[in-house]
């Protein structure tokens, strides 16, 4: 196909071309909100939670998103339809405060710039998640910490990420395909930098409390999934030595909905589990098709 196209404040452009400027923001002070949503047989899945999340990050952020929500779903539509293609499309939506004049010796300071918003597409990514559907994730706890809730507040979800980048590279040092998952500062598990955890203890679903982690949709849909089968949910504060007494560990991301982990440091866990493969199923038959076909 020719190159993809994006929308960058308001105009469509291709992909190539949608760049920031070297005194936006968001690339200055990597103060940028975004979200990230994927199709499902060509229509964006759960669209609405999405752009809720969306605006709420850029609420908390102080961030001005100035598109109404009817005008991000047009376009949001349009651009799919411009990109579609054989596959499935992830999408990206995102915000920043706009230029700081004064880096490049012009008028404005800190928040006086015109505020910067755009959307891309790219193929879904189906070879990095490949390995984790067929055998399982594998994670474990970097010496980097979350980002105190003081002082970011969790449920923005958001590019400034250079913890994520460090606890990365620690990741990588244990072995290809190894993910950070990170303990805040009292010590209890969050996420990762990607997904939701899920552990599975006795039949019950408990997840970090919500005040510590991003609201994910791929966790609240497998929540509501969850209570439709009449499984027990619970929120609460997880140490290290809990997650690792689980039954079962789950992961909940954009790209692949719900994956089972066959590894947490050296703990080893049955994979696929029974209640993975029960949530799978169950989100398979909503969807109406196998949630993990393209990974296989």
């Amino acid at each position: 196909m020719s190159e993809p196209w994006a929308m960058l404040s308001g105009r469509w452009l291709p992909q190539s071309q949608a760049t920031l400027t070297l005194h936006d923001a968001g690339f200055v002070m990597g103060a940028t909100v975004t979200d990230m949503l994927r199709t499902y047989g060509g229509t964006l899945y759960r669209w609405a939670d999405h752009l809720a999340r969306f605006r709420a990050s850029s609420s908390a952020a102080q961030i001005e998103v100035r598109p109404s929500d009817e005008q991000i779903t047009a376009w949001a539509s349009e651009l799919v339809q411009r990109n579609r293609m054989s596959g499935e499309l992830c999408l990206v939506l995102f915000a920043t405060p706009g230029p700081i004049g004064f880096y490049l010796g012009e008028p404005g300071s800190v928040g006086e710039g015109e505020p910067t918003f755009g959307m891309h597409t790219f193929p879904l990514p189906v070879e990095r998640f490949r390995k984790t559907i067929a055998e399982g994730a594998m994670l474990m706890v970097p010496s980097v910490r979350a980002v105190s809730a003081a002082s970011v507040d969790p449920h923005i979800k958001q590019r400034s990420r250079m913890h994520w980048w460090l606890a990365d590279r620690e990741a990588r040092q244990r072995g290809l395909g190894v993910q950070a998952l990170l303990l805040d500062e009292e010590g209890y598990v969050t996420e990762t930098a990607a997904a939701n955890l899920v552990v599975v203890q006795r039949g019950t679903l408990r997840t970090p409390r919500r005040e510590r982690v991003l609201s994910g949709i791929s966790l609240l849909a497998l929540m509501e999934l969850a209570a439709a089968e009449g499984l027990d949910i619970e929120e609460a504060d997880l140490s290290f030595d809990e997650v690792l007494k689980a039954d079962e560990l789950l992961l909940t991301s954009t790209p692949y909905g719900v994956a089972g982990v066959r590894r947490f440091e050296l703990q080893e866990f049955m994979y696929p589990g029974p209640m993975f493969v029960r949530l799978r199923d169950a989100w398979s038959r909503q969807l109406g098709r196998d949630m993990h076909a393209e990974f296989r």
